[in-house]
Parts: C-alpha cells; structure tokens; sequence
C-alpha cells in the first residue's frame, strides 16, 4: 500500500489520491464507495472502454472537434488501455454505479494522464477525452464491442475447434453399433457415429445462433450521449465513430438505429445471454452423456473409458473420473447463472437508461469466456481421445430385447411384446427366443434383426423403405 500521496479535485472538492494512480478524483471516489466484491470488471470491457476512447478521439480529429495533437495524444494513450498495458489502473469494482459512470471516468481519467504526459500539457478527462461522449452511451457501448469481439475472437472459434473435433471422432467409431437409449433404458440400436453427429449439430446450432445476434450486437449506443438526444455531440459523430471503431476491430459496427432504445434497454445482451444459455444446456448434455457412457469401469455402462487425467479419489486407490465432463457440467451451471442475472439486470432499464450495466458486462463476458474454455477442454481432454469398449458395447447389444421393434411389421406388435418380456425374463438373445416363438427361418431373423441394418431407419421385412 502506497503511503504517498497527491491531492486532486472535481466538482464535489478535494480528496488524496496514490501518488503513482494514472486515475483522478472520480475514481478515487468510486475506489472508496464500492469495496464490495473486491472483483473489477473483466479485461476484455477495460480493452473495450480503451478502443471506445480510441475511435471517439479519432472521430472528433476528423470532425475538426479536437486539435490534432491533443486527438493524437489521446487515441495513443487509448490504444495502451485496449492493449492492456494499464490494467492495474482500473481498479474499480464490478457492483458500483449502475450507469457505470465510475468505470467511464476511470477510463477518462487514466487516458487523459498518459495522454498529458504523451502531449507535454494538460489533457482534460471531461473535455477531451470524454468530448461528445456519456457514460451512458459508452459503457453500453462497450458491453456490446467487448462481447462481439470475445464471441468472434474466442468463443466461435473454440466451437469450431469443438465441432471438428467431434467429426474428426464420427469418422474413427463409423462403425460400431450400440444400444441407443430413450428415458435411461435399452432402446433400438445407433452407431455412435449417430450419437456424436447429435452432439455436433448442437455445436453448430449454437454456432448460428451466436451469429444470429451479431447484427444486433454491432449496433452501437454511441453517439445517443445522455439520454439518446445526442445532447453535446457532433451530429455526425455517431456514424465517424462506428468507422473509426470499425477500422480498428474489423468488425462492421453501426449507430443503433433508435439511440433511445439502444441507452434504456439491454435487450441484445439479454438475447445473447439467452443464446450462451443455449449453449451451456448443449455441453451439460454432451459431458453427461459422456458421464454415462464412461461410468463404471464394471458397474456402469462402461461403452467408452475417458482419458485418464489424475488420480480420483483421496482414499480409493484406481478411482479415477471424468473431471473434464465434471468441470464442462460445473461451467453450465454457471452460464445458466449468469444468464438469470443478466435477465434481471436487463429488466432494470428505467425510462431512458438501464441502471445494471457493469454486472450485464462481468456476467456475460465471463458466460463467453468460460464456455469458450471449456469447449476447447472437452474437444482435447474428452472426446479426442476417448476410448471404445466395443466388447461390452456388442455384449449388451446382442442380448437387447427392444431389437425385437423391428419384427413388428412382420408379426405384430403384440407378438413381439411376448418375445421381449420372455428373452429379458431368461437373459437369452432376442434372436434365439424369436426363433423359438415364430415360424420365421432363422436366415430371415438374422436379417431382420441385424443391428448395423436396424440403425439405417425404414420398415424392415415390410413392404417399405430399408427392407
């Protein structure tokens, strides 16, 4: 803890600041009032308030609003902040403000320091580097820029790495047949090729929906200042800033087409919460099925045995457990979490501005950030390198009594009900009991029965398709 100080104003007086703080007054204040969490706001919102600040100096130089030198000092000092050179100046907690005014002038503050010491003369935080700006056009701002940039930078690609991985896995178990399964119990038979290509196409539903929300997302706050009037900005600024941001990012940002909306409500970061939920329900059901299907080694179902990543018990020598499953499992809980609280935050827009906007930000970045994680432990930790058990996997799929379903075309339902409850009641193959119980030549019954042609769909040993 420092013991030196200096003393700064803003319009409520003087307070002591660290002597070696880049912040100012308004920060201090907040550093003061918010020791609540102990957590500050996720580095992808500071890199995104740095880039705001960045574009906004740009925009205003070429707007002829700033002088060249004073733009130039401050979109330098700005692009420090979204490099992450200055993280530990931004010190301020996640539950404050709810406008998050404080993380605004944090920001102002910090840029207008490093941008004096660049320049070689005062740059005001207010006047300009705040100039045609409100903390309530920018921090929704941010939380849009900082999510379109983390879901295209890491959470859409670690899908991807996720889904290929699970093709890559389709093409190497093409032909195993399995039980498959419907309420826990023997169902008729998939390939496990069929099971996984189920699982892929979560991930790629999950995919298009995170770009379904993308045009919502680049539509920017800036440029509504306080209210969503415009008040103290240019005109034109709104639209030079979405360039400016655009040119920066590479991704195609433009003003909201209602400013009003885009202060009072959260509704896209209220969407996209919804479609990370999505997501997260998508990896419980893969890393469960994955728990399933690994459980045992000789009291579960034992269809697959997960690599071996640590030891799993502190007293069951051997144990060991699924814990990427697990951990995948853990990161869903919290998604969904997250997602309820980004729902009531999202409720909290009163007339013209949503008052939850920091714990809309930390949730939702970290709802990306974790699933973007985690995605990519269970492609390389789980799925690539499972292995099949494919002796206990035929062994239980030859004495499956359901596969007697696709008889019924040819004896009736009833009939194969029969056949069923009596190869269960005496663990024998349906084969061998339908042998007993029909007329039907045992050629035709290996036919009819064969599990491999049983999972290619149709009416079989009937006058339809896949006979």
């Amino acid at each position: 803890m420092t013991t030196s100080f200096r003393v700064e104003h803003d319009s409520m007086g003087e307070i002591k600041v660290p002597a070696d703080a880049l912040w100012g007054a308004q920060t201090q204040r907040a550093v003061q009032n918010f020791r609540i969490s102990g957590r500050p706001l996720p580095r992808a919102f500071i890199g995104a308030l740095g880039l705001v600040k960045q574009a906004a100096a740009r925009a205003n130089r070429s707007l002829g609003l700033l002088d060249e030198r004073v733009a130039q000092a401050v979109a330098a000092a700005a692009a420090e902040v979204a490099a992450g050179q200055h993280d530990a100046q931004f010190p301020l907690d996640v539950f404050q403000t709810g406008s998050g005014t404080s993380s605004n002038m944090n920001a102002n503050e910090v840029v207008a320091a490093l941008a004096s010491r660049r320049l070689g003369s005062s740059v005001h935080a207010n006047d300009h580097v705040n100039m045609c700006q409100s903390s309530n056009d920018v921090i929704p701002t941010a939380i849009h820029l900082s999510a379109a940039l983390t879901v295209r930078r890491e959470l859409i690609p670690a899908l991807g790495h996720l889904r290929i991985t699970l093709e890559r896995k389709e093409g190497e178990v093409a032909g195993i047949v399995k039980t498959g399964r419907t309420h826990l119990m023997d169902a008729m038979p998939v390939t496990l090729a069929q099971e996984l290509s189920g699982w892929r196409t979560q991930i790629e539903n999950g995919v298009a929906r995170l770009e379904s929300v993308e045009p919502r997302l680049l539509a920017l706050a800036q440029g509504g200042t306080a209210v969503g009037t415009g008040i103290n900005a240019h005109a034109d600024f709104g639209r030079r800033f979405c360039a400016e941001l655009s040119a920066l990012t590479g991704l195609a940002f433009v003003p909201a087409r209602n400013y009003f909306e885009a202060l009072a409500a959260q509704d896209t970061a209220v969407e996209l919460s919804g479609q990370l939920r999505v997501i997260a329900v998508s990896l419980m059901k893969i890393a469960n099925d994955l728990r399933w299907m690994n459980s045992g080694p000789l009291a579960g179902l034992a269809e697959i045995a997960l690599p071996a990543l640590q030891p799993g018990s502190s007293i069951m020598p051997g144990k060991v457990n699924p814990v990427i499953p697990e951990a995948t499992t853990m990161v869903a809980a919290q998604v969904i979490g997250n997602d309820t609280a980004i729902t009531v935050a999202g409720q909290s827009g009163n007339f013209q501005l949503n008052v939850m906007l920091p714990v809309i930000a930390d949730n939702l970045l970290e709802s990306i950030h974790l699933l973007a994680s985690v995605a990519r432990a269970l492609a390389d930790s789980a799925i690539a390198g499972f292995k099949v058990n494919e002796a206990r996997i035929a062994e239980a799929l030859e004495r499956n009594p359901i596969l007697v379903t696709a008889l019924n075309p040819v004896i009736g339902y009833e009939k194969g009900a029969a056949i069923a409850k009596k190869a269960y009641a005496e663990g024998r193959p349906i084969r061998e009991v339908a042998a007993q119980m029909t007329d039907l030549p045992r050629e035709q019954l290996a036919r009819l029965l064969d599990p491999a042609e049983l999972t290619s769909g149709g009416i079989k040993g009937g006058g339809g398709g896949g006979g």
